[in-house]
């Protein structure tokens, strides 16, 4: 018997991101944004380092490998990285975004697009230490401006 699409439960577990110095990344999602180490390593086959931090049940699989490229400048804004296929960044929940983005700016976060509203849901994006974009998203109902449907 054959599984479908519909009968698989899906969670989310991780987002791997490929960083320039794997200490300060570990350092700048805990301190910036709440993340824990739980576990490091390396890939002997690639020759690459990770490390694993997590905040509640959502991790962070960060990649340091020699001689990797920064984020090429189109990828460094919202607006243009829709025009690049693949992975466009990941987005963190929170319950109330002005206060969370405020700590964020006090402690030197970069904010790319200040708060704003999309579809109904108030949202901003700010760049990690390697200029990866992260989404901020304020819980509650997610698109409920229904001129999307």
């Amino acid at each position: 018997m054959s599984q479908t699409p519909a009968n698989i439960a899906l969670t989310p577990h991780h987002v791997g991101i490929s960083v320039a110095d794997l200490d300060e990344a570990v350092a700048w999602y805990s301190e910036m944004l709440g993340f824990k180490l739980e576990g490091h390593g390396y890939i002997e086959t690639a020759g690459v380092k990770l490390a694993v931090v997590k905040q509640g049940d959502f991790r962070l699989e960060l990649f340091e490998a020699p001689g990797s490229v920064p984020v090429p400048e189109g990828r460094r804004y919202p607006d243009q990285d829709l025009f690049f296929q693949g992975t466009k960044h990941m987005a963190l929940g929170v319950d109330d975004l002005e206060p969370v983005l405020g700590r964020l700016k006090q402690k030197g976060v970069e904010v790319v697009l200040d708060l704003l509203e999309i579809g109904g849901t108030r949202v901003a994006y700010i760049r990690d230490n390697s200029g990866i974009l992260v989404e901020l998203v304020e819980r509650g109902d997610f698109f409920t401006d229904p001129s999307l449907a």
